[in-house]
């Protein structure tokens, strides 16, 4: 599958086969986000990844009760590790970089079969007390990743090209 394919192709996954992701797909799929550009090449992330059903069905719980995070087989925690930075166009650094590695990741997940969801209504704290993760850094983004139950909508709704797209200058 090619790129503009997996774009295509990719969804987000809210419900799960109880089929497990096989270790030679998750590694890939990991090696996606390690391969990921980020500001300066820091690379400030780390990727926790939860297989644990006891643990998946507390993470479900702190992202606000959402069921289906329980049932994916693989439940990964994007973690900026310096939540402070700014970068020059005043933007924060941490959920740019880890946005664009926890993306290669539901890309090539798409290319390998599976499914993912970006979870981005979770409690930080308790997220961060569940994982471990140190007061030094930041839960950016949880995603679900495993094999689709059901099948994917038919169409996705996306503005025009025109609603999104100015040239020259904002308009």
């Amino acid at each position: 599958m090619d790129v503009h394919q997996a774009i295509r192709n990719r969804y987000s996954v809210r419900a799960y086969q109880g089929r497990t992701v096989e270790d030679e797909k998750l590694a890939r799929v990991l090696e996606a986000a390690r391969l990921a550009p980020s500001g300066s090449n820091r690379q400030p992330w780390k990727f926790v990844v939860v297989r644990d059903a006891g643990m998946r069905r507390k993470l479900a719980v702190a992202c606000r009760e959402q069921a289906f995070i329980a049932e994916a087989p693989v439940v990964i925690a994007g973690v900026g590790l310096m939540p402070d930075r700014v970068m020059s166009c005043n933007v924060p650094g941490d959920p740019v970089d880890v946005a664009i590695a926890l993306e290669h990741i539901a890309l090539a997940a798409t290319a390998e079969g599976l499914g993912t969801c970006w979870i981005g209504a979770f409690n930080q704290d308790h997220v961060r007390e569940l994982l471990g993760v140190p007061a030094s850094a930041k839960v950016v983004e949880v995603m679900t990743l495993g094999y689709a139950s059901g099948e994917p909508p038919r169409h996705k709704v996306r503005k025009t090209m025109e609603e999104i797209v100015c040239y020259e200058k904002f308009a």
